[in-house]
């Protein structure tokens, strides 16, 4: 195993090598899993942050109408979705050490906009239309979380061998996709830390909007400190190009990929939307249940 470029880099790897595999390979493998589970986690975590973020700017001065408020989650979602082409082609250009610590890393700028821009009395004395686009430029920076499921898959996919990649990367995206119900448990409550109990009742009250994006920042710079000092890269991580050009024209891969949306593609639509629903569908039964009604 050698390091004598660019940082750790592996220059020999061959984990269909069953005795290199025992005796090296599984070891380094399972490292490099359980940092990329980490890092991964919190792109999920930020790329649905604005889900929470939304129905709570009411609670700061901020009025949007019902159309308005779903384009602040659907951006992220179609930014990230789009993102998964150059972070996916990302790994064999710069590693996946030092591009797990680059895509953690960007998680810090939708969450310092959360923390200083959308509760900034400077946007809340703007017109209602600098309010939205300004919110909506926010937003969009959260797309960079959608974008580390497929480096991450990527990049993981490279360290195991062909018998053992569906029980890494199954790992590895179950990892990630918990993130999203991490988020929607975890910031309704940090938001109305110290608020009392008797004001969460009411259809406005107040929350530390701010605390949204501040909860993330301590992880992600673990996330991507971890990364940096602890993974590796492949030499013989390559992307080839001509090979997606072949998928590209055969059936199945359109067959999988209309599956895929169905599947994955629903699970990470309706969390995207879900919160808005129950919020302007259930308006009665939130104000009875302050433990959820932000």
């Amino acid at each position: 195993m050698s390091t004598t470029r660019r940082g750790r880099w592996i220059d020999d790897w061959d984990p269909e090598d069953e005795q290199f595999w025992e005796t090296t390979g599984k070891r380094v493998a399972r490292k490099n899993l359980a940092f990329s589970i980490f890092a991964e986690h919190f792109g999920f975590s930020i790329w649905v942050l604005w889900t929470i973020v939304v129905i709570n700017l009411g609670n700061v001065g901020i009025v949007l109408s019902l159309a308005e408020t779903f384009w602040l989650t659907a951006v992220p979602n179609l930014i990230g979705s789009a993102l998964r082409i150059p972070y996916t082609f990302a790994v064999p250009k710069f590693g996946g050490r030092t591009w797990t610590t680059i895509s953690a890393g960007l998680l810090l700028i939708p969450t310092l906009l959360v923390a200083i821009v959308v509760p900034s009395g400077w946007l809340a004395e703007q017109t209602h239309s600098t309010q939205f686009w300004v919110l909506l430029a926010c937003a969009a920076t959260a797309g960079v979380g959608g974008g580390n499921f497929s480096s991450s898959m990527a990049n993981i996919s490279f360290f195991y061998p062909e018998g053992r990649k569906g029980l890494a990367l199954g790992l590895n995206a179950a990892g990630g996709n918990l993130g999203v119900a991490v988020t929607q448990l975890l910031v309704p409550l940090v938001i109305i830390v110290g608020v009392p109990t008797a004001a969460v009742k009411l259809p406005q009250h107040e929350v530390h909007l701010a605390y949204a994006g501040l909860v993330w920042i301590p992880f992600i710079v673990v996330a991507a400190l971890g990364a940096w000092l602890w993974m590796d890269s492949l030499t013989q991580a390559r992307s080839d190009g001509r090979s997606y050009a072949r998928a590209i024209r055969q059936p199945q891969t359109w067959v999988m990929s209309i599956l895929y949306i169905g599947t994955f593609g629903s699970f990470i639509g309706y969390s995207f939307a879900l919160p808005l629903v129950i919020k302007n569908t259930f308006p009665e039964f939130l104000a009875g249940h302050p433990f959820i009604a932000t």
